[in-house]
């Protein structure tokens, strides 16, 4: 029996400590093991190892880790000035890590992730920070962001408390209102800074005008001393006087006494009523410049303030449409300009090339009529030398070749009428000819005509050209044919001999 008791003994203890090992495990600093079991309160391990007996405890976990939750207002809340505000604030939490603490944050949180947890948090979180947004000015929410975030992390904190999470700090990202008013805020600051700067001048030009009716007043008291200082000499002068006069006439120096103490009495009086009247109308003259520098002061500051409104959005707008147009106007000449200068070159550059071509097929076409007008030239020039040549060589035959060459066609030319007669009918005269004779007749007669005009009109006789070879023309006649050398001109002289 020993010998199977002791290796049951054995099994035993490695399965236990199997089951033990199982069951051990350890909890990072930001997250908190919980173990539960048969006992009422459960184990909480916080960066520390344990033990877990399998199948009697559990293990459940709950994140200590700092969580940032988004917090916005989804619309505009109304703040204590009846103004429309839209927040976007930031708040940092963590589950607490006393006993109570986890007690209230094992009760909402265990096994929540991050996402969970700040999606449960949120809507707290957002009630209470429109809960503050009501109860502060709009200014306050501008000025002092700090101030209104420590009230929402206050009011929060304790609706937090009974969730088991602390808010460590709690940061408003962005404020808008739902009218604009926030930029109105810094011109209205501008304005009030520009108010201050002409009431300041407004002040300095009444303590000046103060002081400009402060020194006429002396003046005017100074003039009007003098001259009851003045009026007091003269009366003591006319005083003397009558009393120099007493002796020669009591009475009359009384009378005069009296009635120059009466003209210097009514004239002190004329001029104390003057320097009041003066006096009364300088301190009015003031309190209407005072009124009118509270005025001008309210004035100024409604005009400041809507002139500087109005000035700024048309200066923006004017910015804005010159700054947009000046880059479309660029841009579309820089465009017209790059295309322009293309389109110059390309014309440029064909123009050039055809100018090239024409130039050379001028140049190739002058040559050619130049060389063919040179041919030409020598050809005529040379016919013409072989014909001088040949007139010269062969004189009165020549001559006479052209003559014979030249008499057919002017019988053609006589004859051409002839073609366009279609019919012809001959009537016999009866007088011994035929009229196909006469007909016959008809060229040579009209020949001989031309061969006789001809001699008429240039003195050039054909026939006696053509008989000069004859021996009648050489022996009886005298011809000669001279000229004959140049073929433009030919000259017949006839001389008869006796």
């Amino acid at each position: 029996m020993e010998q199977f008791i002791i290796p049951i003994i054995v099994i035993i203890a490695i399965l236990l400590l199997i089951v033990l090992a199982s069951g051990y495990v350890k909890a990072p600093p930001d997250i908190a093991y919980i173990i539960s079991g048969p006992k009422r309160d459960p184990k909480v391990l916080i960066g520390r190892a344990g033990i877990k007996i399998p199948f009697i405890e559990r293990k459940d976990t709950l994140l200590l880790k700092q969580i940032t939750v988004d917090i916005k207002t989804n619309g505009y809340i109304p703040t204590q000035d009846f103004i429309g505000v839209d927040i976007d604030a930031v708040a940092k939490v963590r589950i607490m890590t006393d006993k109570e603490g986890i007690k209230l944050a094992m009760k909402n949180f265990l096994n929540l992730s991050e996402d969970k947890i700040c999606a449960a948090l949120t809507d707290s979180l957002q009630g209470n920070m429109r809960e503050i947004i009501g109860t502060v000015d709009l200014r306050v929410l501008c000025t002092d962001r700090k101030k209104f975030g420590d009230e929402v992390q206050m009011k929060a904190q304790m609706d937090m408390n009974a969730l088991g999470i602390e808010i460590i700090s709690c940061n408003i990202q962005k404020i808008e209102d739902e009218k604009g008013l926030i930029p109105a805020l810094g011109q209205d600051n501008m304005s009030k800074i520009q108010k201050d700067a002409s009431i300041a001048k407004a002040n300095a030009d009444k303590e000046v005008a103060i002081a400009e009716a402060e020194a006429k007043k002396l003046a005017n008291d100074a003039k009007i001393a003098s001259d009851t200082a003045i009026a007091e000499k003269q009366n003591d002068l006319a005083i003397k006087q009558a009393e120099l006069k007493k002796a020669a006439d009591i009475k009359r120096a009384e009378a005069d006494a009296a009635y120059e103490i009466q003209k210097e009495e009514q004239r002190k009086t004329i001029e104390v009523t003057t320097a009041n009247a003066n006096i009364a109308r300088q301190e009015r003259e003031i309190e209407l410049k005072q009124k009118e520098v509270a005025v001008t002061e309210q004035m100024l500051e409604a005009e400041i303030k809507k002139k500087a409104e109005a000035e700024k959005f048309a200066r923006q707008q004017r910015a804005e449409a010159e700054l947009f147009e000046r880059q479309k106007k660029a841009e579309a000449e820089k465009f017209e300009r790059e295309k322009a200068a293309e389109a110059r070159k390309a014309v440029a550059e064909a123009d050039m090339y055809a100018k090239v071509k024409e130039a050379e097929g001028i140049k190739a076409l002058g040559e050619a009529e130049a060389d063919a007008t040179r041919a030409k030239g020598l050809a005529e020039a040379e016919a013409i030398d072989k014909k001088a040549e040949a007139m010269r060589k062969y004189g009165q035959a020549a001559m006479m070749e052209m003559i014979v060459d030249a008499l057919p066609e002017m019988a053609k030319a006589i004859a051409e009428p002839l073609n366009s007669i279609d019919k012809v009918t001959i009537i016999d005269s009866g007088n011994g000819q035929s009229g196909v004779s006469s007909m016959g007749d008809y060229v040579p007669a009209v020949l001989a005509k031309t061969i006789e005009a001809i001699k008429q009109t240039t003195g050039l006789d054909i026939t006696e050209i053509m008989r000069a070879e004859t021996y009648d023309a050489k022996v009886t006649k005298n011809i000669n044919v001279t000229g004959l050398e140049n073929a433009a001109h030919v000259d017949v002289k006839v001389s008869e001999e006796v």
